[in-house]
């Protein structure tokens, strides 16, 4: 499978045109989408990194090895 990557805007509707010209017709393709998440708080990046499915490891029991008492206090 070959990937296209191809950076674009949507319009004022919230519409997106993609014009772009294949070399292969009559063929079957996949579109996906990935939207930029706007960070405009300073503590947005923590509600975006504690949704995002790539971190959900930290939520197994096996990596929950600190503690409160863990460490020295600043």
């Amino acid at each position: 499978m070959k990937a296209i990557e191809i950076k674009s805007k949507t319009n004022k509707k919230g519409h997106l045109k993609l014009d772009l010209g294949l070399k292969e017709a009559d063929k079957n393709v996949k579109v996906l989408i990935l939207l930029e998440e706007e960070i405009n708080d300073k503590n947005d990046w923590l509600k975006v990194v504690s949704n995002n499915p790539a971190f959900d490891f930290l939520k197994e029991e096996e990596e929950d090895i600190y503690s409160l008492e863990d460490g020295k206090k600043v």
